[in-house]
């Protein structure tokens, strides 16, 4: 059989009935937490149809789940009985997602409710301007920075484990995880920097969120393109360019619209304003603008939903070296060290 052998070391889930190694048969019970951590060696075809771990044909496939001194064969019916987020790291951009929409929500509700804004779709920063809406608005956003930057780490270490001899595709990957980080640093400048207290901060980490942000999904896109049919269908493919495409349109919409409100056609210090009423000068073009950037973000939340059933097949899990057995730092350790900075530095 054709196609390309991948080492990886993860935490699988296995899908399968298998023989149980050595005599000793042990059965885990059903809706249990089954993991396999395994070290394999996945032999990826070039025909999507087959695949084979081990050297052996997918129907055929045995796992093992270590457990102490015996292994334990896995039903596939205790996997089907998971829950769909419990599976892999599908948290992830679960949590991402939903804490988000969350951030986004409360803020509205709260500043609405205390007559902060209008009740119209007011630009997502205004609901977030005044405290105490400001308070959660900032320190959810923030949260919603750091899941956002698991999740693109998680992301790159995937595309990375399955494409480990495409130069090509590894080089778009880092950058792809390099945009993504920058987007991720102006979603917390948007978050710590509001539109009252200093203006053109809040810009800058609207244009490294929405705008860095959108290559980000531009290249994950080109990604999911090179690695079908492969890899994954040409569904999510699809998908993810409907999403590049709305994110796009959304962008184009804000962009044409805050320049026509911001031109000064209309007035000055409408930067400032929180409350607009159809009579006002420009209020078509202000209801364009906030409508747009509510779109946009929202793209970039469905965007990362597409990542779920992909993360279902990811763990990463840390190991801890030590160098000793304590912590204390003696005399002999004092002499190795000093012994080995000469050959350090010869090297350096």
């Amino acid at each position: 059989m054709r196609g390309r052998m991948i080492g990886l070391r993860l935490s699988c889930l296995v899908g399968s009935a298998c023989t149980v190694r050595p005599a000793e048969k042990e059965r885990v019970s059903r809706g249990a937490r089954l993991r396999a951590h395994v070290a394999l060696i996945c032999f990826v075809p070039t025909q999507p149809d087959r695949l084979s771990v081990g050297r052996r044909p997918w129907s055929e496939e045995r796992l093992w789940r270590d457990a102490g001194e015996s292994e334990t064969c896995l039903d596939l019916g205790d996997v089907f009985e998971m829950w769909w987020f419990q599976q892999g790291l599908s948290f992830l951009p679960s949590a991402l997602v939903i804490w988000s929409s969350a951030s986004l929500v409360f803020s509205y509700i709260t500043a609405v409710l205390l007559h902060h804004v209008d009740p119209l779709v007011p630009y997502i920063s205004d609901a977030g301007t005044t405290p105490p809406e400001r308070c959660l608005f900032g320190i959810m956003v923030n949260i919603s920075a750091l899941l956002g930057i698991a999740t693109m780490y998680v992301r790159y270490k995937q595309v990375s484990a399955l494409n480990p001899e495409e130069p090509k595709i590894l080089r778009l990957n880092k950058a792809g995880f390099l945009l993504g980080m920058v987007s991720c640093f102006g979603l917390c400048i948007i978050a710590n920097f509001q539109k009252s207290t200093l203006i053109s901060m809040h810009i800058i980490g609207a244009c490294l969120t929405f705008g860095i942000g959108a290559f980000y999904i531009l290249v994950q896109t080109i990604l999911s393109y090179q690695m079908q049919p492969a890899i994954h269908g040409k569904g999510i493919f699809w998908i993810r360019l409907t999403v590049l495409l709305w994110c796009a349109s959304s962008i184009v919409s804000m962009f044409i619209s805050s320049v026509i409100l911001y031109s000064g056609l209309y007035g000055t210090g409408l930067v400032q304003k929180l409350h607009w009423n159809p009579q006002t000068k420009g209020y078509t073009a202000h209801i364009i603008s906030t409508i747009s950037e509510w779109s946009l973000a929202f793209s970039f939340l469905t965007f990362f939903l597409t990542y779920i059933r992909d993360f279902q097949k990811i763990s990463l899990r840390t190991e801890a070296l030590l160098d000793g057995h304590h912590l204390y730092y003696t005399h002999q350790q004092f002499l190795a060290d000093e012994q080995r900075i000469p050959v350090i530095s010869r090297n350096i």
